[in-house]
């Protein structure tokens, strides 16, 4: 399909692979003309977490008006776009299919070039949208389903240093808050908690600290933690005792992110011969214990540091455009016929990598 040629050229995004429903369109300048966006918090937050079924129902709801107000806060229509982006993955299937089949059809009918965005990816890129940063440089992806670092060489040009080997660094969050009675979600539940409390008074583990690889493990750290909560029994409520437990938690998951990235940020010395900017990615990117320390250890390494607004950190339709708005300007654009995945790794050729108790790795 020929690319159009309009003047300052403009990407539809849409998003609906989890629980925000979003459309966003945004110029090849980086100027973003409109972001709507649904929050679905109200709907999951009886129980606890995501409901599949419900997000997808939510998402079906709500994506077409999303769609219009966005055209119309931009005052452009279809025919005006040089592009339509969607999530494909990772992510809720339900959820990506309704995404996935509303910019089929799109594309269909106003002959609009068609970009099949990785959301990893998305949340790789963002950084050149909000700092101009150029390749290469190390992202650390810390969000609900994902904790990784990964050497960023270019569009769809990744190579993972290291992953989580049981839970995401979001998902530890919120199964800390879940066993306190937080609600969801339960980072920025736990982060305020945690505001001025103790975070040395809870002596929790740092799993993998000084390991000369660069993945994470947050599994024992849960569970030490939950220990803790029994151990306290209903005083862990009272407000001190709350307070210093979550700043605990708190703590620990930045020392352990810290030492993992200053290990990946060796590893990328040793691959490019310097060491890379360093992008800090994904919802859990808006903690602000977490941005802090991030920040301290690039200056410490003499390395530059980009952490994008936190609007921009969480699932949003802006960062999905941007990233069709990459794949535009090099021409690479997907056939009508893509499919939603629930799986999509942006490094395919990194061997997976598993855990290991005592009953040996974990399936």
């Amino acid at each position: 399909m020929a690319l159009p040629t309009i003047s300052g050229r403009v990407v539809l995004g849409i998003e609906t692979s989890c629980d925000e429903t979003a459309a966003a369109l945004v110029r090849d300048d980086r100027t973003v003309l409109a972001a709507p966006l649904v929050s679905q918090l109200a709907e999951h937050a009886p129980y606890g977490g995501i409901v599949p079924e419900i997000a997808a129902r939510a998402h079906l709801e709500r994506l077409d008006r999303l769609i219009a107000r966005a055209l119309e806060e931009a005052g452009l229509g279809l025919a005006d776009l040089a592009g339509i982006a969607v999530t494909a993955g990772p992510g809720l299937i339900g959820g990506l299919t309704v995404g996935v089949v509303t910019a089929q059809m799109l594309a269909l009918v106003h002959r609009r070039p068609l970009f099949a965005i990785n959301h990893l990816e998305a949340h790789a890129l963002t950084a050149r949208l909000t700092h101009g940063l150029d390749f290469p440089y190390l992202v650390l992806l810390v969000s609900g389903g994902h904790a990784q670092l990964q050497l960023v060489h270019g569009v769809g040009r990744y190579e993972r240093l290291g992953t989580t080997l049981d839970d995401a660094v979001g998902e530890a969050f919120d199964k800390l808050a879940k066993m306190l009675g937080l609600g969801y979600p339960g980072g920025p539940r736990i982060e305020a908690a945690a505001r001025g409390g103790d975070p040395s008074r809870f002596p929790l583990p740092r799993p993998m600290l000084g390991e000369p690889h660069c993945n994470f493990s947050f599994s024992g750290l849960k569970t030490a933690a939950r220990l803790r909560i029994l151990e306290l029994g209903p005083a862990v409520l009272e407000p001190a005792n709350l307070a210093d437990l979550c700043a605990s938690f708190e703590q620990a998951v930045t020392d352990v992110l810290v030492d993992r990235t200053r290990r990946a940020l060796e590893r990328a010395r040793e691959r490019l011969g310097v060491r890379p900017p360093l992008v800090l990615a994904g919802g859990v990117a808006a903690n602000r214990r977490i941005g802090t320390a991030l920040r301290a250890l690039a200056e410490e390494e003499g390395v530059a540091v980009a952490i994008p607004p936190p609007a921009l950190c969480t699932d949003n339709g802006t960062i999905v455009a941007w990233a069709g708005i990459e794949r535009l300007e090099l021409g690479l654009v997907d056939p009508l016929a893509i499919e939603a995945r629930a799986r999509w790794p942006l490094d395919p050729t990194a061997e997976p990598v598993l855990g290991a108790g005592t009953k040996g790795p974990k399936a």
